[in-house]
């Protein structure tokens, strides 16, 4: 086994080469016995290996004598939602979001919905570790059941929450790339129904992806070609399991993921006040967007369950993450790539402009990511030297280490499943935050020579 990673917030590998049945049925299993065999919504997001993991999912989730709704392929956050509609124990989604191919995973949800917090997630892992699962006589079985037109509920609560009728009078031309994944369920309908003329690509859910499934600048090139081609208002772009949206101009230009979320907040905070919550990478934007609108503003640790974490406690209206993850509490505590195209039609119906016009009122950042490898030990030490050699900043530890300045920032944190530390900076120009990130990555790079 060389490809796994298993983690509180779940579990992905790649198939024949870490993720096999057995492990996934115990994985299964232990999430059956942690609801001691309660009601399961189970989905998949249209990988052409998800009909295998879904076997063995099912027979560790009926072994432990769960009532299993399958809801066939569907988006991560209809999981979500579904499982709130029918009053279920818990979630499954058969997933490995924008990971290549040949990769597939599991994504649990508890009972509202949400993808498992800390607690619950340590709790699953607890279980498949003791191997002690809660195998059930011949009469104890669990059962299945088919729930046809999964994605209804959560279309219904998608178009309950914005005007339908007057994004229907703008009659929007939209260019939709779902990429063969499970957002061609419930995108081009979504659509439809808000008056859209459309133009899908990759519109069936069979996994077999038309270009690399990250929704990033190098891997839509087609689509931006597409949106300027035919003459469209807005080009969106799905990840595999449609919790991500990217965006495209009516130019054909890329505006990327971390503007997905600013477009969605400058709208709803303008009619809706209250707070707002991102991670701890987000652009900066998101925060010059708060004040606007006299919002409160909160930064959680990176991770979807820190950031809903966070907007439970603060009852926060909006929340998300810099990589197009939008997520509405009135929808279901999940990034949500379908509300997120809503509400920016929705926003530009009131603007009566253009896309391209409406992101040029927002703030303007460039941020860079990039990481260094760094052995764990040495983590600590970097973030030390980093506040000392940026002592004029203010610093925000517990999720590694963020540096603020009145216009930039930048953060250095280990990542969960690599080697590595993880630079992202942020400032006005390109130049500028090239060069903070330069300067973080070579005190990295000094800590880890005087270490070695």
């Amino acid at each position: 086994m060389t490809q796994r990673i298993l983690s509180i917030s779940g579990l992905r590998g790649v198939v024949g080469d870490g993720l096999d049945p057995e492990f996934l049925t115990q994985f299964a299993a232990a999430l059956g016995t942690l609801v001691e065999g309660g009601v399961v919504v189970l989905t998949r997001d249209g990988r052409a290996t998800g009909t295998m993991v879904q076997h063995a999912v099912l027979s560790g989730l009926l072994a432990t004598g769960c009532r299993v709704i399958d809801g066939g392929i569907a988006s991560t956050p209809t999981c979500g939602v579904l499982v709130k509609h029918v009053g279920a124990t818990a979630g499954l989604q058969i997933t490995a979001s924008h990971n290549p191919v040949e990769w597939n995973g599991l994504k649990p949800f508890s009972s509202e919905g949400a993808v498992f917090n800390h607690g619950q997630g340590q709790a699953l892992i607890d279980v498949l570790e003791s191997r002690m699962f809660r195998w059930q006589p011949w009469d104890k079985v669990g059962v299945v059941k088919e729930y046809t037109n999964s994605a209804a509920p959560h279309m219904d609560r998608v178009v309950e929450r914005i005007d339908l009728g007057s994004i229907r009078n703008r009659s929007f031309k939209v260019v939709l790339d779902c990429n063969r994944g499970s957002g061609g369920i419930m995108g081009p309908r979504l659509l439809e129904a808000l008056g859209c003329e459309i133009k899908v690509l990759g519109g069936e859910p069979d996994g077999q992806f038309e270009h690399t499934p990250e929704p990033l600048k190098e891997n839509l090139t087609v689509l931006c070609d597409a949106v300027a081609a035919s003459n469209a208002d807005v080009g969106f772009a799905q990840d595999p399991d449609a919790d991500r949206l990217a965006v495209v101009d009516e130019n054909g230009t890329y505006i990327g993921e971390e503007l997905t979320l600013a477009l969605a907040a400058d709208h709803l905070l303008a009619q809706q006040q209250g707070p707002f919550v991102v991670n701890g990478s987000t652009s900066r934007v998101t925060e010059d967007i708060a004040k606007r609108h006299g919002c409160e503003y909160h930064r959680s640790h990176v991770g979807e369950a820190n950031v809903v974490a966070m907007m439970k406690e603060t009852g926060a209206v909006l929340g998300g993450e810099g990589n197009g993850g939008v997520i509405d509490p009135q929808i279901g505590f999940v990034r949500d790539s379908f509300v997120s195209m809503a509400l920016i039609l929705e926003g530009l119906q009131q603007r009566s402009g253009t896309l391209s016009e409406w992101v040029a009122s927002l703030p303007s950042y460039c941020i860079i990511k990039d990481k260094v490898k760094c052995p764990a030990e040495f983590v600590q030490a970097v973030c030390d030297k980093l506040k000392s050699k940026f002592a004029d900043a203010t610093g925000q530890e517990g999720d590694g280490l963020r540096l603020d300045w009145d216009d930039r920032w930048v953060q250095v944190r280990a990542s969960n499943t690599e080697p590595i530390v993880r630079v992202i900076a942020e400032a006005p120009t390109e130049k500028e935050a090239t060069q903070l990130c330069a300067e973080a990555k070579s005190e990295v790079s000094a800590v880890i020579s005087e270490g070695a």
